[in-house]
């Protein structure tokens, strides 16, 4: 499905999302996946959370929204999905997302217009940094990668990325599964992606976080310790995914799954 949003420059733009099991009462699930992904990277999850409807979406420069750019950073794509929400008559909704997805539900819940927002999952998503020197440091580390993006085969590019200590835990087989996967992207819209949304561009959420009073769960791979750090600093509400690391709900779905219904049904 594609949202349609007007701009008042007067131009369409067009984001692409998809529903399963749409039949279902009641809140929805949202599910905003991270750079590189698509919103099929969840799918397994919504099978096994489908007494819920669904809607999975295709964020900026990936999948079918690869063709859309965005330039206003994440106050623009918050209103991009504040606007897809409203054009499926979506009012009431659990906001689920993974890393970058995680970063704009964060975002989304705390400064967006999020009128019917039941309650926040993030993943792995990182609440900002809190000096100016780390985001400065964090902008060059970006754009570094955004250029390597927009110049490099894409495939070596990835071989790389891969091998950031946040995917310390992944196995060879499993790089080599994800490399072969996200070679589909094109190289200059992640680029664009990643620059837009970069740390040195996002808030600093964490005051915002801790105070939020919808219900709000922060899984972590056991075996994250980045993530599983910020979280214990900045007492964010830790939920632990047994035996694996930064990318959990794709190492261990069952689990990470079973958290996610088991917190929902918390909340009826």
């Amino acid at each position: 499905m594609l949202a349609r949003v007007t701009e008042t420059g007067g131009y369409v733009v067009k984001l692409n999302c998809q529903a399963l099991h749409s039949h279902n009462q009641g809140a929805w699930l949202v599910w905003l996946h991270g750079l590189l992904g698509t919103g099929d990277d969840w799918l397994p999850l919504v099978n096994a959370c489908d007494q819920y409807a669904s809607l999975m979406i295709d964020l900026p420069g990936h999948g079918k929204s690869a063709d859309l750019t965005v330039t206003g950073g994440f106050a623009e794509i918050s209103e991009l999905l504040s606007a897809t929400l409203s054009e499926h008559q979506i009012d009431d909704y659990w906001l689920m997302g993974y890393s970058l997805g995680g970063r704009i539900a964060m975002y989304h819940a705390t400064h967006g217009k999020h009128d019917g927002l039941r309650g926040l999952l993030v993943e792995g998503g990182n609440p900002g940094l809190f000096s100016q020197q780390e985001r400065d440091v964090r902008l060059q580390h970006d754009r570094h990668w955004a250029q390597r993006f927009r110049q490099e085969p894409l495939v070596s590019v990835l071989a790389d990325w891969y091998q950031q200590p946040v995917f310390s835990d992944l196995t060879l087989v499993q790089r080599e599964q994800f490399i072969h996967l996200r070679s589909q992207n094109r190289g200059n819209r992640i680029a664009d992606m990643l620059e837009n949304t970069s740390l040195g561009h996002q808030p600093w959420l964490v005051p915002d976080l801790q105070q939020i009073t919808t219900p709000f769960a922060y899984l972590c791979g056991e075996n994250d310790r980045k993530f599983q750090n910020i979280a214990r600093q900045y007492t964010l509400p830790l939920k632990t995914i047994p035996r694996v690391g930064h990318n959990a709900h794709y190492s261990n779905p069952a689990a990470f799954s079973a958290a996610v219904n088991h917190f929902l049904s918390l909340f009826g």
